[in-house]
């Protein structure tokens, strides 16, 4: 098993305290100046940490695993990029009205791919999340970040996508110029780009404002990410006109949103595993695992002519949700 690493940060999930409290007197004998005296019990404490730790992120419940995927230090797509990407070069604006800060775009080397990466950007200080908005992009991010796929079709590059938003803004400003609009186009456009794609659900794959760059002949999620038609929220105050703990939780586990979920209902292809506790007690292993499936998924796509891939992708969106009759009164998933 690989090290774990103590969380430093000062957000605490109510569900890890435990484990927390076990970090601080790790750090607390790591700091004494006879620290080698203790070398047994440190171990001993680690051991202990590292079991309660797999004991409690084996066992979450859909919305403890919702709250994982809003983790404070949880990576975003900057992370990512920084941390898996050689040579990236952003890339702004949708040609149009403006540039959204909420998708960021450009050009990068993944292993030994040259790709397109396009992703969700939350921001992390205050003003960083108002400018972002908070993940949830305008019309013209889901433009900007189609403009730059077809640029990479022009290429003949591969495409990335790293998924991690709540949903797409709703505000009036964003419904007319053209919201639903752009989404409705950015999924119609990329199920039919000739060149591979990719796509990797980080944290928060919420409603229509993931599927804008989710079309993929490749769709991964990170094992505490979740996905969904609405977030649990949004579908608790919907039903029961109230979203508390109770109903939320309630929401979450009827919306099947995790990474479990999705792949047994077939929705997606892969879960990505993540470091012992959650990617954000390790960032670069999290990203090493996410690298290592884009660039074993692009070697596999690239073997594919353009017009295989396209067909293979219709294909593949069209056997979600699909049912078979076995018999009279009797309906199977397909």
């Amino acid at each position: 098993m690989a090290k774990t690493k103590a969380y430093t940060g000062s957000y605490t999930l109510p569900f890890e305290q435990p484990a927390v409290d076990l970090e601080k007197q790790i750090a607390a004998l790591q700091a004494r100046d006879d620290a080698d005296k203790y070398a047994e019990e440190l171990s001993s404490l680690r051991r202990n940490r590292d079991s309660l730790l797999a004991k409690i992120y084996s066992s979450l419940s859909a919305w403890d695993t919702v709250r994982v995927a809003r983790h404070p230090a949880r990576p975003q797509s900057s992370d990512y990029i920084e941390l898996i990407c050689r040579d990236f070069r952003e890339l702004h604006g949708d040609r149009r009205f403006g540039d959204d800060p909420a998708i960021i775009t450009g050009f990068g080397r993944i292993g030994p791919h040259k790709v397109m990466l396009i992703g969700h950007q939350k921001g992390k200080t205050t003003q960083e999340k108002i400018t972002c908005h908070f993940g949830c992009s305008h019309p013209e991010g889901y433009r900007k970040a189609l403009a730059k796929m077809k640029l990479a079709e022009k290429f003949g590059l591969p495409i990335v996508t790293l998924i991690d938003t709540p949903g797409a803004y709703p505000g009036l400003k964003a419904e007319e110029r053209g919201q639903a609009e752009a989404i409705a186009v950015n999924l119609r456009e990329m199920s039919r780009l000739r060149t591979p794609i990719v796509c990797v659900v980080i944290g928060e794959g919420g409603s229509g404002g993931a599927l804008g760059i989710g079309i993929g002949d490749r769709v991964a999620m990170l094992e505490h990410a979740w996905y969904s038609v609405i977030s649990p929220e949004g579908c608790a105050a919907i039903l029961w006109k109230t979203a508390d703990e109770k109903t939320n939780a309630t929401a979450a586990n009827a919306l099947a949103l995790t990474s479990k979920h999705n792949l047994d209902n077939g929705l997606i292809d892969e879960l990505i595993k993540e470091p012992l506790g959650g990617a954000h007690r390790d960032p670069q292993a999290a990203a090493d695992s996410v690298a290592a499936w884009i660039v074993d998924g692009l070697r596999e796509l690239r073997r594919f002519k353009p017009e295989t891939l396209v067909r293979r992708r219709y294909e593949k969106f069209r056997r979600i949700g699909a049912l078979t009759i076995d018999r009279p009164g009797s309906v199977q998933p397909r």
